[in-house]
């Protein structure tokens, strides 16, 4: 991926789209030029969609005498089981988004257009011709007047931000108010998510995490929770493959969530796993933990857990991706947990100093996530970062750890592409 050199001249961002049933149905990728003239070239955009394109590949052909449909994140119904999740691209630049969208964007990308362009009758006739090929087209805000019939037509949804909002609920939109579907921007917690839904949005965006929590819930800790943490202590102690079986015996569904883990085309393993035994001898007890890490990330049943999930193992990837030109294999094993990790208070609702007390955790790892420091917060701000799309907070903790966009960029990307095949 370090071919593409054109990753170093951007600052990426990404967050979820969501939707009602709080399901992560696409990503989104903001999309910084280091000038705001830089890469407005269609040879410049196009090497740009390249470099997407190895993440989130064109969709295949349809099948003679059946027409491609569009990856629309809530009219057609990606994110659904076993539907691939398109990605929605928000480029911080109009040069560069008018290249962009000159280069043909494939069907797997959704392209947001700022309401200023859409309303400019220059642009109306490349944004109808996309629309007429199948891309989806999405408007950001509130154009100052009324839009074309023919230009209004080519949006699937609007990208209205929680400062803009107007409306108070479902049913009472004030006259002249969005005629198209709603997803709101700007949401930062599960409350604005619950908000904008009963204002009628479709989808929000935005990382809906709940409130960290500051007291352990009442709640008992889930049967399958406990399996995973017992089983990462007796990995941690290399207890026998025998002893370690029979604690995943306790809950079957655990067995097979990481048996489906470790045959995963993000493991990358030549051959099939087909036990515990069998994983343990492949991997040894510290590769595994990495794996029963994930599974312990993605085994909350609270409400809203999925979003968060998303993140946890999203994070645990950046991570350790960050950490592979170092080529120091127990760093990059640990910034993966620390990833993981990062987000375990706020799915089991424990606090982080009681949750560590509970889970062994190298002492890097733990400074890490108390805040306390140690080498790994800085990559773990950086990460934060990202994901709230914030450009200076992303080129300050770069210049901090001596990291280039290039770096940065590519441990992102290849990142994402590894979370959509553990999904």
């Amino acid at each position: 991926m370090r071919e593409h050199t054109v990753l170093g001249h951007v600052a990426l961002g990404y967050s979820p789209m969501v939707d009602r049933r709080r399901d992560v149905v696409a990503t989104r990728l903001t999309i910084f030029p280091e000038r705001p003239d830089a890469l407005a070239t269609p040879a410049e955009a196009g090497a740009l969609l390249a470099a997407l394109e190895s993440v989130w590949p064109r969709p295949e052909a349809p099948a003679a005498g059946k027409a491609m449909r569009p990856l629309d994140p809530v009219a057609a119904g990606a994110g659904t089981p076993g539907s691939p999740r398109p990605v929605s691209l928000n480029i911080a630049s109009e040069g560069l988004l008018q290249a962009v969208l000159a280069s043909r964007p494939g069907g797997q990308f959704l392209v947001e257009v700022p309401a200023f362009m859409a309303a400019d009758p220059a642009h109306a006739p490349a944004l109808t011709a996309l629309h007429a090929a199948g891309t989806v087209l999405l408007i950001k805000g509130r154009p100052t007047k009324p839009l074309a019939p023919e230009v209004l037509a080519c949006f699937s949804h609007s990208l209205v931000d929680v400062s803009e909002e107007r409306r108070t609920d479902a049913a009472n939109a004030p006259p002249g108010v969005r005629k198209i579907t709603t997803v709101q921007t700007g949401v930062r917690s599960a409350a604005e998510a619950e908000q904008a839904f009963r204002r009628g949005s479709v989808a929000v965006l935005g990382w809906t995490f709940e409130e960290r929590a500051t007291q352990a819930s009442k709640k008992p800790v889930p049967a399958d929770v406990t399996v995973v943490l017992d089983l990462i202590k007796g990995v941690e102690r290399e207890e026998p493959v025998q002893r370690l079986e029979a604690m995943l015996k306790r809950e079957p569904t655990i067995a097979f969530r990481l048996l489906r883990y470790l045959n995963s085309p993000a493991f990358g393993l030549s051959v099939e796993v087909n036990s515990f035994g069998h994983a343990v001898m492949l991997l040894g007890h510290q590769r595994l933990k990495r794996w029963l890490a994930l599974l312990l990330a993605s085994s909350s049943n609270e409400p809203g857990a999925k979003v968060t999930m998303n993140a946890a193992v999203r994070r645990g990837l950046f991570m350790e991706e960050l950490a592979r030109p170092h080529n120091d294999n127990e760093m990059a094993g640990e910034m993966f947990l620390c990833g993981i990790f990062s987000l375990l208070d706020r799915l089991l609702r424990q606090p982080v100093a009681q949750l560590l007390e509970g889970v062994p955790m190298p002492e890097r790892v733990r400074l890490a996530l108390l805040g306390e420091g140690g080498p790994y917060l800085p990559y773990l701000q950086l990460v934060q970062a990202v994901e709230q799309e914030a450009m200076f907070d992303i080129r300050e903790a770069c210049e901090r750890l001596l990291l280039s966009p290039l770096d940065v960029n590519v441990a992102l990307l290849k990142a994402l592409k590894g979370a959509r095949q553990v999904d």
